[in-house]
């Protein structure tokens, strides 16, 4: 599938899209990076040489003169603000990035003649909570809103927390057991799904090669896993004792976080697919009157007034406190 093809990975200096970047370049892919963080990226190309870009998607013509120099055959778009109870302190950035960046770069996949555009979404757009779930969830009806537009092919990639990730809890209670505590976790019953960086990115790829477009893929990742019981067990595997020698305090949830995230909603029906590890939801599709709705969230001044406006777009949204 990929052979022979110039592919764009965007956020390539991130987690997900450096894991992207490492497994293509695995299978001898022609590569074409772009991120906004002049740091990450360059953290990239020392592992990962390649042509690449320092951009920010939010410029719609600074990507497009990218597009028309390369002119990418497939697009993966890893690029998003992703932390929760930041996002929810600052909900018009999440929109400038998460969703204008995200539309943005569609439409110039549409122009450009782009064969594959996959978006890497989240559990957290399902019966999103929070403002980073909600524009994800936005990033979704996007793929399906544009899956007739032209020749692109549109796919979404729903998964967990990844492990290792920038901002995943496996570091912070790393760092935390270092400092000799306290492990703080925000409640003793959340629970998160988690898997591999390598193990999503290969997956990803599989995704890339599949399906028709408007349609969105869940990725395997058994069973969730206790938050309280990770913290306990990463405490014990450093030789100490949980409330003995490494306080393991409970503080509460944050704004925009939920006990338990879920990766598709009940009215959605999923059903297998051909490769293991992969299940394909068939999205039921937007709302009417999404495109006005749209146009009015990426004038939004005020977190009140998108939260609103995530309300009317999204059936299962539940705002939050924050």
């Amino acid at each position: 599938m990929y052979a022979n093809k110039k592919i764009l990975v965007t956020g390539a200096g991130g987690s997900i899209g450096s894991g992207l970047v490492q497994a293509l370049s695995e299978a001898g892919c022609n590569l074409v990076l772009i991120d906004h963080s002049e740091y990450l990226l360059f953290q990239t190309l020392q592992r990962f040489p390649a042509k690449s870009y320092l951009a920010d998607l939010r410029d719609r013509e600074r990507v497009a003169s990218i597009f028309v120099a390369e002119k990418p055959d497939i697009v993966f778009h890893a690029a998003a603000l992703k932390h929760v109870p930041l996002m929810e302190e600052n909900p018009t950035e999440a929109i400038k990035t998460n969703v204008l960046g995200t539309k943005n770069l569609i439409e110039l996949s549409v122009e450009a003649g782009v064969e594959r555009f996959v978006f890497i979404s989240s559990d957290k757009a399902v019966k999103p909570a929070s403002v980073m779930g909600a524009s994800k969830r936005i990033g979704e009806m996007l793929c399906y809103h544009y899956r007739e537009h032209g020749k692109t092919v549109f796919t979404a990639v729903r998964f967990g927390n990844v492990l290792g990730s920038s901002g995943s809890v496996i570091p912070l209670f790393k760092e935390q057991i270092d400092r000799g505590g306290p492990v703080t976790v925000t409640d003793k019953d959340m629970e998160r799904y988690f898997m591999s960086i390598r193990q999503a990115c290969r997956l990803v790829m599989k995704t890339g090669e599949m399906g028709r477009s408007g349609e969105i893929y869940l990725l395997d990742m058994g069973e969730p896993v206790r938050i309280y019981d990770l913290a306990r067990a990463m405490i014990l595997a450093e030789g100490k004792m949980p409330d003995v020698d490494i306080e393991l305090r409970v503080t509460g949830l944050r704004p925009g976080e939920k006990l338990r995230e879920e990766i598709y909603r009940d009215s959605e029906a999923t059903g297998p697919t051909d490769v293991p590890g992969i299940r394909q939801v068939k999205m039921i599709g937007n709302p009417e009157g999404f495109e006005a709705d749209l146009a009015r969230l990426l004038e939004a001044k005020s977190g009140e007034s998108i939260r609103a406006l995530f309300a009317a777009m999204i059936d299962d949204y539940r705002k939050s406190d924050g």
